[in-house]
């Protein structure tokens, strides 16, 4: 589009637009000053400077940006840092707990180990055999360490002694013991409230009761759920008074002039890790002595 003046010269629209902006630029800074004196330098300044503060506005918002998101980066960094520092101190915790605890189970097996009168042998549980009805377990001590054939295995548990079983085979190293729960495993024993004499045989798991049998039905108003059943000491295969289990079920049976009675072992097998096994031959060198 071309524009025709009196002169009959030619203006390209550009020029035009070009010129009028720098006329009403003049006009607004005339006003602005109170003077009607057109300033080609100060126009050039005014459009110049509005140019320039557009183009630091748009840089400082790139920067902006970018340094916004160097720090959000580094905040991620930091955060995802402080979270496995968290993380690093909560696993801490859990393995302080774990410690404190075994020390306190082992500071509870030494003080039992040390209270027995007779000598013993302190052990761990390294297997034991859940499927069979004649299960047994696997102790890390053996004939070196002084284990024989026959010899009572008893724990402490949860602030109680309890009888674990006795030693039915032994090597050099390790030896296998035979749970009170062992179909196999039948043990003289006493109520210990009322004295009654009978026998615990165990059912052959330990998720079963044991059974005691051959107490007599007329005592049974004499008996009560929770009453403890312990070791009677004859025949020399456990000392006296070694808690078994505690009466958990009562039957009366017709036909046999026996009491079936049931009863909840002492010791938790499926928690049972140290054992004890008891010389009951020889005297504990390790008991402290009396004041």
């Amino acid at each position: 589009m071309e524009i025709k003046n009196h002169n009959s010269r030619k203006f390209r629209l550009p020029e035009f637009i070009l010129v009028l902006l720098l006329i009403l630029s003049g006009v607004f800074l005339t006003f602005s000053s109170g003077k009607f004196i057109l300033s080609f330098k100060t126009v050039g300044f005014s459009i110049v400077s509005t140019v320039e503060k557009g183009v630091f506005y748009v840089k400082e918002g790139f920067v902006g940006t970018f340094n916004s998101i160097g720090q959000l980066r580094k905040l991620r960094k930091d955060y995802n840092a402080l979270v496995d520092k968290l993380e690093n101190y909560e696993q801490m915790q859990r393995s302080n707990a774990e410690i404190r605890k075994e020390n306190e189970r082992l500071k509870e097996q030494l003080g039992f180990v040390q209270s027995l009168d007779e000598k013993n042998i302190p052990a761990q549980i390294i297997s034991r055999d859940l499927e069979s009805a004649y299960s047994y377990l696997t102790i890390n001590k053996g004939s070196v360490n002084g284990i024989r054939k026959g010899m009572p295995v008893v724990a402490f548990q949860s602030g109680s002694e309890g009888l674990v079983g006795k030693v039915v085979q032994v090597g050099p190293f390790t030896s296998q013991v035979m749970p009170i729960y062992n179909s196999d495993c039948i043990i003289s024993a006493r109520i210990l409230n009322t004295r009654d004499l009978g026998l615990v045989n165990g059912m052959g798991s330990s998720d079963q009761p044991l059974i005691l049998e051959y107490i007599r039905k007329r005592v049974i108003d004499d008996l009560s759920i929770g009453d403890v059943i312990v070791t009677s000491g004859e025949n020399d295969n456990y000392m006296r008074d070694i808690p078994i289990g505690s009466i958990s079920k009562i039957t009366v049976i017709d036909y046999n002039s026996s009491l079936n009675i049931e009863l909840n072992p002492i010791i938790d097998f499926s928690r049972l890790e140290n054992i004890v096994v008891v010389n009951q031959k020889e005297v504990n060198d390790r008991k402290p002595e009396e004041e």
